[in-house]
């Protein structure tokens, strides 16, 4: 058994990579910029001063959280792409170059062509602002922004040609103008050196350990001694990035709302299968009697009862308001920071009756079910009959012999609830105010709050493979029929 359970971690390791990996693909392919999303940086008139300080402030926290490293250790592309496009800071304007880096196939020509669009930018800052230049001034700026997220060849000619016309009409505006014939002379040289050919030559980069993906998963931070500022420990030591919302460590975030979710799950599970289990097991002993019938119609009517209705009713009704208030409000004070850990542990538990009632109710059906078709099938086989005939009790023959070998079911459902375990309750931890995982990941799946999202789903994935291994285990257990080591003939 041992030696299975070591081959089982060792194919965790590749399976985990795996998962790694399209958990990583599907995060630097969200929408948005984090980076905005964390200055709140708003686009708009201002001064040189106030724009080179937002620029600079993006730039360093961009590099904090290596979005300004090569994606993966290498890439395979094509002759006409540039293996370091991934340094322009702004990810809209870099979508736009590859295309056009795609069309002409010149990438260092693009390049220099952007160079220029960003001087003139910077040159269009310091022009003075007054009433005789602001209007042409602003508007050279909202073609130029425009030209930042333009690839059409004709389209791009036609805002260069309207620049120039405002530089025409406006002298004030002269010093500017050097800087974008520049632009506009380095356009006229990517149209002329096209080299389209480019697109069909493929191209093997190799960037090294450098990359974003080596700094999500193992960190860029010596594994002894103090971090730096701008180092990450990576995804395998804990540190799992850094929330959009309050730019705290996710692991904060998630370890404090886990704390809930998982008490709660526990609790949950352990009242679940000590409720069903017995249920099913007499149901499956009854059959066909009032007993085995009343169980049945109870707990299908229990299932049949929305835990968000039944939840909302109970906050209605039996949490204060023009009701009972027998239980505390959802969302009530915790208790004081002198409380005596008694008093604290009594008020939490006070407040995950009603929570841990509407979240196990509705599993009872399934899992009774589930235990008393595993007892009718082991009922009626030959060792239960000679269990019987040997002149065992009833139940010397129900809880000795057949009980557990009824279980595989149910073992099978309960290598799910190692996942189940962080995911949470979206609705019962809302409905409750409970601040667990559920709660955490619907605030970030609503915020677009993509750090914590992804560490759920790597939390997720890690627990199911735990839990196959743990059902595997518990099939030898209570089964020793089943092996996993090879038997010598």
């Amino acid at each position: 058994m041992l030696k299975y359970i070591a081959k089982r971690f060792l194919i965790f390791i590749p399976t985990l990579i795996a998962i790694s990996l399209i958990t990583f693909v599907v995060s630097i392919n969200a929408p948005g910029d984090p980076v905005e999303s964390m200055l709140n940086k708003n686009s708009g008139e201002g001064q040189l001063s106030d724009k080179q300080a937002g620029e600079s402030a993006y730039i360093e926290l961009r590099h904090q959280l290596g979005f300004d490293l090569p994606v993966f250790y290498f890439s395979i592309s094509n002759a006409a792409t540039c293996d370091t496009l991934y340094k322009i800071q702004n990810i809209s304007q870099r979508a736009i170059l590859e295309r056009i880096i795609y069309q002409h196939g010149n990438s260092a020509d693009v390049l220099q062509y952007y160079s220029s669009l960003k001087l003139l930018e910077t040159d269009l800052y310091k022009l003075p602002k007054n009433d005789s230049i602001n209007p042409s001034l602003s508007k050279v700026k909202e073609q130029l922004n425009l030209l930042f997220n333009t690839y059409d060849s004709t389209e791009i000619k036609s805002r260069l040609n309207t620049i120039y016309g405002y530089f025409e009409k406006n002298e004030l505006m002269k010093p500017a103008f050097r800087q974008f014939q520049n632009a506009n002379n380095n356009y006229a040289v990517l149209l002329r050196n096209q080299k389209t050919w480019k697109r069909f030559v493929p191209v093997f980069y190799w960037h090294g350990i450098a990359n974003q993906y080596h700094r999500w998963l193992l960190g860029n931070a010596p594994w002894f001694g103090e971090m730096q500022i701008g180092q990450s420990k990576g995804f395998i030591r804990g540190d799992f990035g850094i929330s959009y919302q309050d730019k705290r460590p996710v692991s904060s975030v998630v370890w404090s709302a886990m704390g809930w979710t998982v008490t709660m799950s526990i609790l949950s599970m352990l009242l679940a299968y000590l409720i069903a289990i017995p249920l099913g097991v007499i149901s499956a002993v009854d059959k066909g009697s009032l007993k085995e019938k009343s169980i049945t119609t109870t707990l299908f009517m229990l299932y049949s009862l929305p835990n968000f209705w039944i939840s909302t009713l109970a906050v209605i009704f039996l949490c204060g308001g023009d009701w009972l208030a027998i239980f505390p409000s959802p969302g009530a004070d915790p208790p004081s920071a002198d409380a005596s850990t008694f008093e604290w542990l009594t008020d939490t538990a006070y407040k995950l009756v009603l929570p841990l009632i509407c979240w196990t109710y509705g599993s009872l059906a399934f899992i009774s079910r589930q235990m008393r078709g595993g007892m009718l099938n082991v009922l009626g086989q030959d060792f239960i009959r000679t269990a019987r005939a040997k002149g065992l009790n009833e139940r010397q023959v129900v809880w000795k012999h057949a009980f557990r070998n009824s279980l595989i079911p149910i073992i099978t459902l309960f290598a799910n609830v190692f996942p189940l375990a962080i995911a949470g309750s979206f609705v019962i931890e809302f409905i409750f105010s409970i601040p667990g995982m559920g709660k955490v990941s619907l605030e970030a799946l609503m915020a677009r709050n993509y750090p914590v999202i992804f560490t759920v789903m790597m939390f997720t994935a890690i627990l199911t493979l735990i839990g196959n291994l743990v059902a595997d285990v518990l099939y030898a257990f209570v089964d020793p029929r089943i092996s996993f080591t090879k038997k010598q003939s």
